[in-house]
């Protein structure tokens, strides 16, 4: 077949693919399963240590959220975890552990016990301030009163912890 010069329909085609691919290549964000969305820029995550400033202190709480925290946020993105000054910064406290009850029954016995905790958080963002922000996570499970706290306290508090996270890394990084 002779060509005269002319650009057949194909040849047309695979130019503006190519011209596509370029352009929407250099303005992108970062995406992943979890439904993250991360400037390409944003490299390193740095997550302070979450001290316990609660009236009700479990000594484990603090190591256990802390390390969750930088567990979920490393496994779940690309971020580099850094000591300090990260792109990305999460730093805050424990402000509230504590049992309620819960279901008074007719004999004014409760048949459930809640138990709440609450964090307080600030998120930086390096690169996009409109991101930034200070705000308090709270999660709660119950159990019932026939139960010892302190037989159910770490499975409950996993729990809670692993919803802390989550609601933490979606408030930070995911940006529905």
């Amino acid at each position: 077949m002779h060509t005269t010069g002319k650009f057949n329909s194909s040849g047309m085609l695979a130019i503006i693919l190519v011209s596509v691919v370029m352009v929407t290549g250099s303005c992108r964000m970062s995406y992943s399963f979890t439904g993250a969305s991360i400037s390409p820029e944003v490299k390193t995550i740095s997550i302070g240590y979450f001290q316990n400033k609660a009236l009700l202190v479990v000594p484990t709480l603090s190591r256990n959220l802390t390390e969750a925290l930088q567990d979920y946020f490393t496994s779940q993105t690309n971020l580099i975890l850094v000591d300090r000054n990260g792109d990305l910064d999460l730093e805050g406290s424990i402000t509230g552990y504590s049992v309620q009850p819960q279901a008074i029954s007719g004999n004014e016995v409760a048949q459930l016990n809640r138990l709440t905790i609450t964090v307080q958080v600030k998120f930086t963002n390096k690169f996009d301030e409109k991101q930034n922000f200070e705000s308090n996570f709270s999660r709660y499970l119950d159990y019932p009163s026939s139960q010892n706290l302190v037989s159910v306290q770490d499975d409950l508090i996993a729990e809670i912890n692993d919803q802390l996270v989550q609601d933490i890394f979606n408030k930070s990084v995911v940006n529905w």
